[in-house]
């Protein structure tokens, strides 16, 4: 089921003072980070509960067992006095989860789904199979315990149904001139490469394409974008907004490498190309993105990307 055979799962629509279930499907949090996390959430009014397993540090470097971490994640979507699912960080893990997604119980209970980096495989799964919107934002031992971490409008848009848009203020500039529309799409650009070959291979074909990554080397996006490419998984792409791309550099080398390094590698894409939008791994400020739902890209004098369609009902 592709998402334009079949309309949008949309969970409802967040109210004040809703309870948020915090889970942790991948990595372990520091307790301190997780503490200020939640203190910020109830103070914009949420009320916030921890999983069962979501303090658990191990194995390795995972918060718990795939088992533990499956029971906290399907907890949370079925428990009815929660209308979110909030993760605490990405990290590495979710990988070994997806296998184990009870998909018809997380189809009974829709619900928003805040997570990004490593959590990526996830979100499009559930994208994909259920067609419920993703949720690529802030979450709470990442972003909510810093002062200055969340873009707070394009949060309470995305969880009120709202439309909304981001532009320069949030980072966005222009790579390649143009305009596109589509569905909304992506995730951390490492994650999706990882999941091609696999029965979770991301679905890109007419999507408007979001990318974004984190202490990647100018090099290895080209690389990961060429194998992106010789996938045919930029075929029907309509437009390309990659992120932050927070400390993508290399030591020496001049400063707009990575620029050139993605237009390089891109030659020949039809479709607008922008860059800079911090959503995911950032430095301030995580923007909320609604995949899943109908955006448009403008690319030139002013850039700006505009959520066209709410991700919630109601």
């Amino acid at each position: 089921m592709s998402i334009e055979s079949a309309s949008l799962l949309k969970p409802p629509a967040i109210r004040a003072g809703a309870g948020l279930s915090i889970v942790a499907p991948a990595s372990s949090a520091q307790l301190e980070r997780v503490e200020k996390g939640v203190a910020a959430l109830r103070e914009l009014g949420f009320t916030p509960a921890l999983g069962r397993n979501t303090l658990h540090r191990g194995p390795l470097y995972f918060a718990g067992t795939p088992e533990q971490r499956l029971t906290d994640l399907h907890a949370a979507f079925a428990n009815e006095s929660t209308a979110a699912v909030m993760c605490l960080r990405g990290g590495y893990g979710s990988n070994y989860i997806l296998d184990g997604l009870d998909l018809n119980l997380i189809r009974k209970h829709p619900k928003v789904f805040f997570a990004y980096s490593d959590l990526t495989g996830v979100q499009l799964c559930l994208l994909d199979e259920l067609c419920i919107p993703a949720f690529h934002g802030p979450m709470a031992a990442a972003d909510f315990y810093l002062a200055d971490g969340v873009h707070m409008a394009s949060f309470h848009a995305a969880i009120s149904g709202a439309p909304y848009q981001v532009g320069a203020a949030e980072g966005l500039r222009l790579l390649k001139p143009g305009i596109a529309s589509g569905t909304l799409y992506g995730g951390c650009l490492s994650i999706l490469v990882s999941l091609l070959g696999t029965a979770w291979e991301p679905r890109t074909e007419g999507k408007l394409l979001f990318i974004e990554d984190v202490g990647t080397k100018p090099y290895q996006v080209d690389r990961m974008l060429w194998q992106l490419r010789l996938a045919g998984k930029l075929e029907g792409v309509r437009g390309i907004i990659f992120g932050e791309m927070l400390e993508c550099v290399s030591a020496g080398a001049a400063p707009d490498l990575l620029d050139r390094a993605i237009l390089n590698a891109l030659d020949g894409f039809q479709g607008p190309i922008a860059i800079g939008l911090r959503s995911g791994h950032v430095s301030r400020q995580n923007v909320t993105l609604t995949f899943g739902v109908e955006a448009k890209l403008t690319a030139g004098e002013q850039t700006e990307l505009q959520i066209l369609e709410a991700a919630v009902q109601g």
